[in-house]
């Protein structure tokens, strides 16, 4: 198999835990450099179980740092980047705009200039794969799908940024020949999620039987993907896509919110032996936030139809599965909730 060097940005997060450790796996042959700067949502616990892989190199670095950047592309000569290092809460970008402008926008020009001067005279080979959101394209009626397409209309400084960096790598893809892919996916869900988000966030407190906060009556949708399988999609596109086109990603799996928890809460009365409808007595109804979008859903027909990508999980088998994973990672949660998680990369790193 061909060797690459790839440049996985946010690699400590969520998403890009499972990305990591996918390509970590299935690609031997490949270095997988893993570019995390480790902020509240970056865990290094999430890939424990490969972190002494021969391939796998962790860099602890800030993407807003351009002149580090520059260093590390020259240093490392990487041949791709699979761009996942964001700020992602709704919430967040509303209290803190301007952290979301310095990380997605100014933090995506500095990869995009780092990439564009390194391989400037030699761009075969070489791929800016940019990780995008359906947030871009703003909010759907009662019917219709988001396509590669539809007219971005972002509601919340978050979407909002994310737009800005998709029209700037798209802007380099056609001012500068850079080869680029961006994809847009929906909601994920599944295993090392943060618990601030609706999903992890809910786990915790039906466990510990605390409030479940639902925005205004629970009625926006969204599409739910396996984030699993959003790795797998990732894998495709960054293997097969076509250079300058853009994949959406979805579950084919919409839900209301409360319909979503009222499920959630069924799967844990049964897994912690509680009486049917008691995680349900849980629920309480909260001011809906600013800018709420109404309804996300993705056409994932494109993607389908030209790689072979299909969703392998329906969200009944999902959710269980994610369910699951949090009761017996007790311990990754608690740390998590209570900041501990930060001394993992002292431990493994600093202190060696």
């Amino acid at each position: 198999m061909v060797k690459k060097k790839i440049l996985i940005t946010g690699g400590a997060g969520f998403i890009g835990s499972h990305v990591v450790r996918l390509f970590v796996n299935n690609y031997p042959s490949y270095e997988i450099y893993n570019l995390d700067s480790l902020t509240y949502a970056g865990n290094l616990e999430n890939l424990k179980d490969i972190d002494q892989k021969a391939n796998y190199h962790f860099i602890k670095a800030d993407i807003t740092d351009a002149n580090l950047m520059t260093e590390l592309f020259d240093k490392h000569q990487f041949d791709s980047v699979i761009h996942l290092a964001a700020e992602s809460h709704v919430d967040r970008s509303i209290t803190d705009p301007l952290l979301f402008i310095k990380t997605n926008i100014l933090g995506t020009v500095n990869l995009l200039n780092a990439a564009k001067n390194a391989w400037k005279d030699q761009m075969d080979g070489k791929l800016f794969y940019h990780i995008s959101t359906d947030e871009v394209y703003g909010s759907l009626g009662e019917t219709g799908l988001f396509t590669e397409t539809t007219p971005y209309d972002p509601r919340s400084p978050y979407s909002s940024s994310k737009a800005s960096s998709d029209h700037l790598v798209r802007a380099y893809y056609h001012t500068y020949k850079l080869p680029v892919v961006i994809s847009n996916c929906s909601n994920n869900y599944g295993p090392n999620q943060f618990p601030e988000k609706l999903i992890p966030l809910s786990i915790s407190n039906i466990k510990n039987n605390k409030s479940i906060p639902i925005y205004g009556k629970g009625e926006n949708i969204r599409d739910w993907l396996f984030v699993i399988d959003h790795a797998t999609a990732i894998d495709a596109i960054y293997h097969r896509g076509t250079n300058g086109e853009t994949y959406n990603i979805g579950g084919i799996n919409e839900w209301t919110n409360i319909d979503l928890i009222y499920k959630l809460c069924e799967v844990m009365d049964a897994k912690l032996g509680r009486d049917k409808g008691e995680s349900a007595k849980l629920i309480t109804f909260v001011k809906d936030r600013a800018g709420h979008d109404m309804r996300y859903a993705i056409d994932s027909s494109k993607l389908m139809k030209e790689l072979g990508w299909s969703p392998s999980l329906q969200f009944e088998e999902g959710i269980e599965k994610t369910v699951d994973w949090y009761l017996a990672n007790e311990e990754w949660l608690n740390n998590i909730v209570s900041g501990d998680y930060e001394s993992y990369y002292t431990q493994q790193y600093v202190n060696r």
